[in-house]
């Protein structure tokens, strides 16, 4: 079933909550939840209608519950102060107030048109799907994707590849689709697919590249080895699918791993854990997933890829405000990331994020591109780099990178940070419409990002249409009640003359 309400719909079969097209992660309880709230909308909810259908009647605490809530709420750009979506009623529970169209996937399907085709690049395009876990243990199913996220890395070394980011290939986890399909939103020529199969320390992998235009099959192949084998058998993949799509390469470039591999296999594996618990960007997951790291550092202190990831982590995490602010912490990894792998992209995103809100914008700049020096198919360095060159008014630059990072991973998480890039960039160039369409992206994706609603309320009051950017103004209070021209000034971190611009259209909406 289809449940479409604003700009979301919940797909039961798929269990999904989408917002224009974009997958919004949830927990399994928080999307049950918020589904038995949909389907029971006609009425009040009581706290133990839901505990004896979400939790099956065990014991659940207020704050669980309450935390559960909020999370449904979030998800759907609702709030405890606004409740225009999800309402609290006092002491009876809770009720859905939107108005909610159902129509059955099968019915959904034959309408829906397929996504227009993207161009092919002028270079071999590849994406890596996610290996299947075939170990009949669920529990192993990061270890399955910590293979795909290994793979994608390597290749996406080779400069003369053009590799679709690791987020965006793992939007297809799961599903049944036709690899021309894929090959076609992705806009790929080849699809790289397998599976893994873990039992105890043995280890098997098959992997198959495909022909994504014609659905043929151009290579496979079957690994096996132990758990101590894995970064052998990685790389033995990679070199086959580079041999068999371009054979030259091999010659001209080594595609071996940069990083180093742990001494302790364990750090790895939890690195890949937290990896799949992090990309959900959520506070549980995030937070589950900076546990994990900080154990990967401790297992092994000298392996940068832990190091790099636990301070991206914290900053983005912080960032978005589901976490306290960790920055000098997250710095001092980062930095001895790059000291013990100058080879890590990773590292150098993380110092550049950190630069740029401190407001180092130079340095910042600096560091992300070196991170695309060493990886030109990093997405996240793309979009970030384009973030920092839009706050400093470099336009046309920044346009030209969030657009890339967008191109190279079009079903990313980050791409609130890609969208909102661009909204600063085309408000900057007095490109006032553009500046609204991209941050509109933003927010039906994630309607709570109050940095795109700023833009928004900006760009509406330069367009001479107050009233609108009053409007958006009032709902931005809804999750920002403290906005003012001084908080812009200390936490926005435009510099300058950028600044400048950026308070014309606050003014003119009458913000004091």
């Amino acid at each position: 079933m289809l449940y479409s309400f604003e700009n979301f719909v919940l797909d039961t079969d798929r269990r999904e909550l989408r917002s224009a097209d974009s997958p919004i992660s949830l927990q399994p309880q928080v999307f049950d939840l918020l589904e038995y709230l949909i389907r029971n909308r006609e009425r009040v909810v009581s706290k133990d209608d839901l505990i004896a259908d979400v939790w099956g009647g065990r014991i659940v605490s207020e704050s669980a519950l309450t935390t559960r809530i909020n999370a449904a709420r979030t998800a759907i750009g609702d709030s405890g102060a606004e409740q225009h979506l999800i309402k609290t009623l006092a002491r009876k529970g809770f009720r859905f107030m939107a108005a909610v169209r159902e129509q059955q996937a099968s019915e959904a399907s034959a309408t829906t048109t397929t996504r227009p085709a993207l161009p092919l690049p002028d270079k071999p395009s590849i994406a890596v799907l996610p290996f299947q876990n075939v170990s009949g243990d669920p529990e192993q199913e990061y270890f399955a994707d910590g293979i795909s996220e290994d793979i994608i890395t390597a290749i996406s070394r080779m400069r003369w590849f053009f590799v679709i980011a690791r987020n965006s290939s793992f939007a297809y986890k799961g599903k049944t689709a036709d690899v021309k399909q894929i090959g076609s939103e992705l806009g790929v020529r080849y699809l790289l697919e397998g599976s893994v199969r873990k039992f105890e320390r043995r280890l098997r992998i098959n992997a198959q590249l495909v022909d994504a235009a014609t659905g043929a099959h151009i290579w496979a192949d079957r690994y096996d080895g132990d758990t101590s084998d894995v970064f052998a058998l990685q790389d033995k993949i990679t070199n086959s699918v580079v041999a068999a799509i371009e054979p030259s390469l091999l010659e001209a470039e080594s595609i071996r791993s940069h990083h180093r591999p742990p001494d302790d296999i364990r750090a790895w594996d939890l690195l890949m854990q937290a990896s799949s618990l992090f990309w959900r960007l959520n506070k549980t997951d995030g937070e589950a997933a900076i546990s994990l790291l900080r154990r990967a550092v401790q297992f092994d202190p000298d392996y940068a890829p832990a190091r790099s990831m636990l301070a991206f982590a914290m900053l983005l995490l912080g960032y978005l405000g589901y976490i306290p602010p960790q920055a000098n912490e997250a710095a001092a990894l980062a930095a001895r990331a790059a000291e013990l792998d100058p080879g890590d992209p990773w590292a150098y995103v993380a110092l550049g994020f950190h630069a740029f809100t401190e407001r180092r914008t130079g340095e910042s700049i600096a560091h992300f591109q070196r991170a695309i020096k060493l990886n030109p198919n990093f997405a996240a360095a793309h979009g970030y780099l384009g973030w920092t060159l839009s706050f400093d008014g470099q336009s046309d630059e920044a346009i030209a990178h969030a657009q890339t990072a967008v191109r190279m991973s079009p079903h990313d998480p980050q791409q609130v940070i890609f969208y909102g890039a661009m909204a600063a960039a085309y408000y900057l160039a007095g490109r006032y419409e553009e500046a609204m369409e991209s941050a509109r992206s933003v927010l039906r994706y994630r309607p709570t990002f109050n940095g795109a609603r700023r833009l928004l309320v900006a760009a509406l009051a330069q367009a001479g249409r107050v009233d609108e950017a009053r409007s958006e103004l009032a709902r931005l209070k809804g999750f920002q009640p403290d906005i003012s021209i001084a908080w812009i000034e200390q936490n926005v971190p435009y510099t300058p003359a950028a600044m400048v611009k950026y308070l014309e259209g606050w003014r003119k909406v009458g913000l004091a």
